[in-house]
C-alpha cells in the first residue's frame, strides 16, 4: 500500500512539473514576443523623431540596405531610407562612435537629400556616467537637438567640434567626452552620405523581416 501511495505520488508531482513547466515556456515564449515587439515599436518611434514622418510615405522598416564603413563605425550598419511619392527624400543612418566616455555609443543619425541634418538621437544602453554623459539623450536633455539643420557647410568644418576644441557645439558641465565623441561620428555620417549619396537609394532593398507588431 505505501509504496502505491509513493508511485501515486510522485506520478502526480511529475505531471505537475511537466504542466508547469509547459506553462512557463509558453509564458516565456508570449513574453518575448511582447518584447521583441516593444523594442520595434520603440525603435520606429525614435525613427520618426530622427526623420520626421511628413518627410516620406513608405515604410522605411522595409526599405533599407547594409553597409559596412569606417566613417560608420566598425560593424555592419543599416540604412533606412525614405522616399515621398517615390522620390528620394532622407535617410536614417546607424552608426557607431567607439570613443564615448563608457565605451562605443549607437546614433541614428537622419540626413535628408539636401545634405541637411534633420535629427540625431543616441541610442541606449550605453554606459555613459548618469547625470552627465547621459545628457546627450533626448529624454535627459535637449542637447541633442543642436544638431537639427546642421551640414557639412553649417558650420565650416573647424566649427565641427565642442567649444572646448574650438568647435561650435556645447558640451555638458564636468563631461566632454560624450559630447565629443556625438560631434565626431555625426561628422563623418556626413561625410559617408557625401561620398556615397548618389548611389545610396539605388541598391534594391534587402528583404524585411515579415514579422509585426501593433502598436
Amino acid at each position: 500500500m505505501m509504496f502505491r501511495s509513493v508511485q501515486r505520488n510522485a506520478i502526480i508531482l511529475g505531471l505537475f512539473a511537466i504542466a508547469t513547466a509547459a506553462a512557463l515556456a509558453l509564458t516565456n515564449a508570449a513574453t518575448l514576443d511582447r518584447v521583441r515587439c516593444n523594442k520595434q515599436i520603440a525603435f520606429t518611434n525614435t525613427l520618426e523623431q530622427v526623420l520626421p514622418a511628413d518627410h516620406y510615405d513608405n515604410s522605411l522598416l522595409t526599405d533599407f540596405i547594409t553597409v559596412e564603413d569606417p566613417l560608420l563605425g566598425r560593424k555592419t550598419h543599416h540604412i533606412y531610407r525614405g522616399r515621398l511619392q517615390g522620390k528620394p527624400a532622407g535617410l536614417i543612418f546607424e552608426a557607431t562612435a567607439p570613443d564615448g566616455y563608457g565605451g562605443a555609443l549607437s546614433l541614428l543619425v537622419g540626413i535628408n537629400v539636401e545634405g541637411s541634418l534633420t535629427g540625431v538621437r543616441v541610442i541606449p544602453p550605453h554606459n555613459e556616467t548618469p547625470g552627465l554623459g547621459d545628457k546627450a539623450e533626448l529624454k535627459k536633455s535637449d542637447w541633442i537637438l543642436g544638431f537639427d539643420g546642421k551640414s557639412l557647410n553649417n558650420p565650416e568644418p573647424p566649427g565641427w567640434a565642442v567649444k572646448k576644441d574650438g568647435g561650435v557645439f556645447d558640451s555638458f558641465t564636468g563631461a566632454t567626452i560624450t559630447p565629443r565623441a556625438v560631434v565626431g561620428q555625426t561628422l563623418r555620417t556626413l561625410q559617408y552620405f557625401e561620398q556615397h549619396s548618389d548611389t545610396l537609394f539605388s541598391v534594391p532593398a534587402e528583404p524585411a523581416s515579415t514579422e509585426t507588431c501593433d502598436e
